[in-house]
């Protein structure tokens, strides 16, 4: 019968999911999935592809001895990993010379980049980059495809319009945009001023229709082309709407005299003012009492005014006398017509005199309720009546209406649902126009609107073990007015304690020893005259979910050609918060499938925080997927589950099968892919994967071995061809995989990072032997290999072993790098590569983690039946046996 087992490993820390800084550095931790509760920021968007030209682009094609990069990206998180192929051919850093694979700084490993180093007529080919999260919470892997040919070019347009378009209000505009160039295709958009384009525009293909065009239409309308190659083509135009707004006037008395009336004798300005599109088309006439006014030494008309805002025309009336009073009329059109005019009427008269402001009796303070609608007053005399600006008194401030000032024809300003920010002095002045262009007038309105407590904790929820002693608090943050009457704890229904706040601005409820009946929601509720704010307190024994941990070290192995196993590794969220952790539910179920299998393994002693525990899950149906739920359970009852997916890959698959019981990597170089070891292209010559029998010996018969490892003719090894055109001094090296190290300290001291045993076996054998060098390589130390273990000289025609502890900081790989010796006869080879957690020991040692062997019982059954499609009733018999033997439910 298959074993599995709950085993507890020295701790690791508490990460939660993050998109940048050290998660991305280290891998991915601990993942909270729930279906019922997933994760709000787990996320993998589609990958883009764009492509870029180093030289030349201006050419608009890509031609050889080009430089060309492929840039995928893709937001996620967590972090993304990219893979790239060739039409089917994987593509990683060293497979090919002329391509190189890697992240941009500034990017921090949301961006992957595939440099084309001088363009081969190979490189012309289908590129597809995929984008995984290695399937956290299930999201699957996502996959984009670019076409790059010789003809790959990026985008030209030609927009067919004049610049500007100029339309009258409800004419029908048409801008359309052509492609002249580029490869694929481009996507042909609109966008206006960089927003959203009008609710009624119809766009088709290049062709944007805007059907009876308003002034609020008006803007710069772009054309973009983007094909993802190179950068996006833009062409834009911008459309003009003609129109007349804003038609005001105001009157100014002679300003050499103090004095704000108007008299007989003396000068008085009369100004019109209209805003124009296009401002160049505006016209000015004036009227008195109906009859066109032309300019004279009495009657002087100036269409423009240097000291003053464009669109705006004066007219001076010099020596005022009794036969000036009437109705002067300002008249504004464009000079191409099609829009209406906009006429201002303005009175001078001996009744004509200046404005003043009063607030009406008890309108100031004014006192409200948040939420209320409020109206603050002003009322202004004089004629005309100005417009009046109300505005913050007190500090610099929006209006309610976002603007700094707020106009009012009637000396009102009314505000819908009044907040507690609004409280504040507000004034109210006249503004120069449609009235008098003097000092002006101003009052000050204030406004104190009351509102409830606000309290803080609003909601919190609080996990507690039973007999534990804690303290609720709720705190006033502030309240208006601040006098506070009461406040009153409740659990559920049920009336605690009440109590006044005087100068206190909290209250707290003490519970000694807290039992069953204790759990359940407290509330605070904090009240005074505008009325009341309450705290919330869920208190609950319930555990908080497990996260599981997703860079278990050879996590997947193949016991059997039908079925396979994983090592499931999770953390326990805060597991000192509750009472002690008994046991944990176990689901699981196939990918697909209705019907959950569910078992208990039981926990002895106490979690601590960080502890990484282990459970083997044995008799995975090859190549199904699984769908597996961990649920913690104390004396309360269930906790918090959380969810993932398990799939089957080859590619976690090592070379030979691995151990479940301990992480162990292993290579004898029997396969081609040579456990993904990578040459660095960087040196002289490679190492050769070769057997001895078919190694050629005529020109060098006194080196290299005679066998592998095992002493088998045609078993395979690695090793250095020392002949010639080979000098003395050139290096070969090769690197192994990148393996991921998680520190097993909740706070990452370097000190307790595992160690790891790295051994092989070598070969040096001969009279010209060079150098046998190992060095690590750590990511977090770029450029700084720290050598490991060293050899020279001729050891003899005899395989050995070397064996030496590691202790890496962060992700890392070994480099094995031979160095040619003074001559020919000095071939290096390397065989049986293994690296192990643990120090080196002979030989190697059991697991010394406490181990809890049971039987799986879920994956038991669908081992037996769920594969094979066997009736329920074949699979029965199975159940007693198993629960008898391990009490499973």
């Amino acid at each position: 019968m298959a074993k599995s087992g709950l085993r507890k490993q020295a701790e690791v820390p508490e990460i939660r999911v993050s998109s940048k800084g050290r998660d991305h550095e280290q891998g991915i931790r601990a993942i909270h999935c729930s279906s019922v509760d997933p994760h709000p920021m787990i996320n993998l968007d589609d990958p883009v592809v764009t492509v870029h030209q180093s030289v030349g682009e201006a050419k608009e094609q890509f031609y050889y001895e080009r430089t060309v990069f492929l840039r995928c990206a893709a937001n996620s998180n967590p972090p993304v990993r990219y893979s790239w192929r060739r039409g089917r051919e994987f593509l990683s850093q060293g497979s090919d010379k002329g391509v190189e694979i890697y992240e941009p700084f500034f990017t921090q490993g949301e961006t992957k980049i595939l440099k084309l180093k001088n363009l081969r007529p190979q490189d012309y080919a289908n590129y597809t980059c995929t984008a995984s999260v290695r399937s956290v919470c299930g999201i699957p892997d996502k996959s984009v495809l670019f076409q790059l040919t010789n003809k790959t070019a990026s985008p030209t347009i030609k927009l067919l319009v004049e610049d500007p378009i100029v339309a009258n209000p409800g004419q029908t505009v048409t801008l359309v945009c052509i492609t002249t160039g580029g490869e694929p295709t481009p996507v042909l958009t609109w966008v206006r001023n960089a927003e959203e384009l009008p609710n009624k525009s119809v766009v088709n293909g290049g062709t944007l229709t805007i059907p009876a065009i308003s002034t609020e239409e008006a803007g710069v309308y772009s054309c973009v082309a983007s094909n993802n190659v190179g950068n996006p083509a833009k062409k834009s135009t911008n459309i003009i709407v003609r129109a007349l707004r804003k038609g005001r006037f105001w009157i100014t008395p002679d300003p050499y005299h103090n004095d704000d009336n108007i008299q007989i004798g003396r000068e008085v300005k009369i100004s019109c003012q209209v805003e124009a599109t296009p401002a160049e088309e505006l016209m000015f006439s004036w009227l008195k009492n109906g009859r066109p006014l032309r300019s004279s030494e009495r009657m002087v008309i100036t269409q423009t005014d240097p000291d003053v805002a464009p669109g705006t025309t004066n007219l001076d009336i010099i020596d005022l006398k009794f036969t000036d009073f009437g109705t002067y009329t300002c008249v504004a059109s464009l000079r191409n017509g099609g829009i209406p005019e906009i006429s201002i009427d303005v009175n001078i008269s001996s009744t004509t005199v200046p404005p003043s402001l009063t607030v009406p009796r008890g309108k100031s303070p004014l006192v409200v309720q948040e939420g209320d609608t409020v109206e603050l007053q002003c009322l202004v005399s004089g004629k005309p009546k100005p417009i009046i600006l109300w505005s913050h008194a007190d500090k610099e401030a929006f209006m309610p209406d976002g603007s700094m000032q707020t106009e009012s024809y009637d000396g009102t300003l009314r505000i819908v649902n009044v907040s507690r920010e609004m409280t504040s002095m507000y004034r109210c002045q006249t503004s120069q126009y449609n009235g008098f262009n003097v000092k002006p007038r101003e009052a000050i309105v204030e406004l104190i609107v009351q509102y409830p407590p606000a309290v803080e904790r609003v909601y919190m929820e609080i996990r507690q073990g039973l007999g534990r002693a804690f303290t609720l608090t709720c705190r006033v943050l502030r309240a208006h007015p601040s006098r506070v009457l009461k406040y009153e704890w409740k659990l559920g229904t049920r009336l605690l304690t009440v109590g006044q706040l005087d100068t206190r601005d909290e209250t707290e409820y003490h519970v000694r020893a807290l039992n069953r009946e204790g759990y359940g929601a407290y509330t605070c509720d904090i009240t005074n005259e505008a009325g009341t704010g309450r705290c919330t307190f869920l208190v609950t024994g319930k555990a908080f979910a497990p996260e599981f941990y997703y860079d278990t070290y050879s996590a997947l192995w193949q016991s059997k050609p039908s079925v396979y196993g994983f090592k499931l590794q999770w953390t326990q969220m805060n597991p000192s918060a509750v009472d002690r952790i008994m046991a944990y539910r176990l689901g699981i179920k196939q990918v697909g499938q209705q019907r959950w299998w569910e078992q208990e393994i039981p926990i002895e002693g106490d979690i601590q925080k960080g502890e990484l525990l282990t459970y083997n899950l044995t008799e995975l149906v090859k190549p199904e997927a699984y769908q597996v739920r961990l649920t913690p359970i104390t004396r309360f009852g269930e906790g918090d589950s959380t969810e993932r997916i398990i799939h089957y890959s080859g590619e976690y698959l090592a070379s030979s099968p691995v151990n479940p019981h301990w992480s162990k990597f292993h290579c004898n170089f029997e396969e081609e892919t040579i456990c993904m070891f990578t040459q660095d292209k960087t040196e002289e010559f490679d190492w050769t994967r070769h057997s001895a029998a078919i190694r050629d010996t005529k020109y060098t018969p006194n080196t290299g071995p005679s066998s592998d490892r095992s002493g088998s003719k045609q078993g395979y090894y690695m090793y250095i061809e020392t002949s010639r055109p080979r000098q003395e001094g050139d290096k070969a090296r090769l690197l192994t995989p990148l393996f991921n190290v998680a520190p097993k300290s909740p706070y990452g001291n370097v000190a307790l990072n595992p160690t790891y045993c790295f051994s092989f076996y070598y070969h040096m054998y001969g009279k010209h032997i060079g150098t046998l060098n190992v060095y690590l390589r750590q990511k977090s130390q770029t450029g700084q290999d720290s050598s490991v273990w060293t050899l020279s000289g001729n050891q003899g025609d005899r395989w050995k072993q070397a064996r030496v502890n590691i202790h890496p900081t962060s992700s890392f790989q070994l480099v094995l790098e031979g160095i040619r010796g003074s001559g020919i006869e000095g071939d290096i080879a390397i065989d049986d590569v293994t690296i192990e957690e643990g120090e080196c020991r002979d030989p190697p040692p059991n697991s010394s983690d406490r181990v809890l062997e049971r039987s799986n019982l879920a994956l038991e059954l669908l081992g037996a039946f769920g594969r094979q499609g066997l009736p329920e009733s074949n699979y029965q018999r199975f159940i007693p046996s198993v629960r008898e033997n391990h009490g499973s439910k």
